[in-house]
């Protein structure tokens, strides 16, 4: 052996044993700190003056700990686990209906197709008035009060007491829950002749199921050759959701996202298959709602220059949580790694110097006048980085910049039109009118195809929910109706059409005049102008 062979041995044995001793003195440190802390909660107990609950105590003490790291690790109580696991995993236990509280009243507005609930015959318009024999009118019920009564364990019956329009007495129905499902897609329709539309509320674990699904139908009705994927106000998910829709838009072989933290080694994320839309023209739609695993997707597009994304910053979270199960069923979600675009942008904006501002960085885009104008957003030149393919610029360290900006639409946020939908007027009185109206309703307009170009807001109901507002103090407002009726008879059409055909039936109304969707389709209309924007 010689004598540099020996060194290096030597070297390397020392650094391993530097190591070692390391993470021996990390582990005595931790054991140091829960004896301590352990210490602490003996003395409560035995000597503090009044009566104290010491698993509150310890819950508090975690959630605080947890929330001086960053904004995303947080601590989930036993009774939340369950709850917390249902939106991503695609589905839940229950009846199978959508409901609203209309006059201290549960009302049916649709039973899930294939659900419980719809094969023993419940309605829409069905008023439950007992739950197990249990009066439930005027009780003052709640949201979260209906999903304790109606959600349970599949195979557990519940019996319900309903008025029905038409009948004299109550009609008793026994339905055994099941599983229903939660769905990511909101919206799957063609804007045109060759461009389809796709919007995704979340990445939960049947999305990829669902886009293809959506596809499949889309691509039996015309040939695609565009696809506006809608990602505006999606909050994110799993980040496999994400990996596998990325996947459908780019070759083999080509970095979607990499993971990386100081306890967490680096992991990359490669496509592997070809997608089902890899040489069509792709526009994903992004705003300050849109966060995780959403930038994922529109980060991947963005560095590979395989679309055009339209829109305003996204939120801005790269961080990657992992969840830790504790002793009593309870667990915490900790962040374990920063997730990287493709060309190695940290999209995670900066929490470290307080928390409580990057909670609120939303209202400082608003006040800064970010959500108006291009010119107010500003990076520094040490966030710029290039694409992979094109070399446009791109920026990291706080979301992802769209390469068509559109500012946000101020007449949404007219007062009277707020003051509506604030105060919980706008939504009710569509309810009260589907109600006295769904059969005129179903008989005039047999499709939604009907429905969209022939069902208008009439003077007389506008005038009907303007005094609905009067009732619950909001002043007639002519000046903010000059710009917001439009808004609000749109808003109206969307809900009705959704009560009566389906969700994407609400989408196919509002884009009517959606200045993004318009965008999208302005870019789509010429292909030198969409090749452009991508320096092809």
């Amino acid at each position: 052996m010689n004598y540099l062979s020996m060194v290096s041995k030597k070297v390397h044995l020392l650094l391993t044993i530097l190591v070692v001793f390391q993470l021996i003195g990390k582990a005595q440190d931790v054991q140091t700190q829960a004896i301590k802390y352990g210490r602490v909660l003996n003395l409560i107990e035995n000597f503090y003056v009044d009566t104290t609950n010491i698993s509150k105590l310890t819950e508090h003490a975690i959630t605080e700990v947890l929330s001086s790291l960053d904004p995303h690790s947080v601590y989930i109580s036993k009774d939340e686990v369950a709850e917390m696991n249902q939106p991503l995993e695609g589905n839940f236990e229950g009846i199978g209906i959508s409901f609203n509280i209309y006059h201290d009243t549960l009302m049916v507005m649709t039973t899930i197709p294939g659900g419980p609930s719809e094969l023993v015959g419940l309605r829409p318009g069905d008023r439950i008035v007992k739950v197990n024999e249990k009066n439930i009118i005027g009780i003052g019920l709640k949201n979260q009060d209906v999903f304790k009564l109606l959600r349970g364990d599949k195979g557990t019956k519940v019996n319900l007491s309903i008025l029905r329009k038409g009948e004299k007495s109550t009609l008793e129905f026994t339905i055994v829950r099941d599983k229903i499902p939660i769905y990511s897609l909101d919206a799957s329709f063609m804007l045109n002749k060759e461009t389809a539309y796709i919007k995704l509320n979340k990445f939960a674990a049947t999305t990829i199921a669902e886009y293809k699904e959506a596809m499949t139908v889309l691509n039996n009705k015309a040939k695609i050759r565009n696809l506006v994927l809608d990602l505006r106000g999606n909050g994110g998910g799993f980040l496999g959701a994400a990996y596998d829709l990325a996947n459908q838009f780019l070759e083999e072989k080509k970095l979607i996202v990499y993971t990386e933290g100081i306890h967490s080694s680096r992991r990359d994320y490669y496509s592997t298959t070809r997608g089902d839309f890899i040489d069509g023209n792709l526009i994903v739609l992004i705003d300050e709602g849109s966060a995780s695993a959403s930038e994922i997707v529109s980060g991947a597009i963005q560095d590979w220059d395989r679309g055009v994304l339209i829109g305003r910053r996204s939120f801005g979270k790269g961080l990657v949580q992992q969840p830790f199960p504790l002793s009593d069923g309870s667990l915490i979600r900790l962040t374990t790694a920063h997730y990287y675009t493709p060309a190695g942008r940290n999209i995670q904006k900066p929490y470290k110097d307080d928390i409580k501002n990057y909670r609120n960085e939303y209202f400082k885009r608003y006040e800064k006048g970010e959500m108006f104008s291009k010119d107010s957003i500003s990076f520094p030149d040490s966030m710029m980085m290039k694409t992979l393919v094109t070399k446009r610029k791109v920026y990291a360290g706080g979301g992802i910049m769209p390469d068509i900006f559109v500012p946000m639409d101020t007449s949404m946020y007219y007062r009277y039109f707020n003051n509506l939908v604030r105060k919980n007027v706008l939504f009710p009185f569509v309810v009260g009118f589907i109600d006295k109206n769904r059969d005129d309703l179903k008989v005039n307009y047999k499709s939604f195809e009907d429905f969209k170009h022939n069902f208008r807001v009439k003077d007389d109901m506008m005038e009907e929910l303007i005094k609905a507002g009067e009732k619950e103090g909001i002043k007639r407002d002519d000046e903010s109706l000059k710009v917001s009726g439009v808004i609000i008879t749109r808003q109206i059409r969307a809900l009705v059409a959704r009560e009566l055909y389906d969700s994407s039936s609400y989408y196919q109304v509002m884009i009517e005049d959606d200045k993004e969707v318009g965008k999208a389709l302005e870019v789509l209309s010429d292909q030198k102008g969409f090749n452009h924007y991508l320096n092809k």
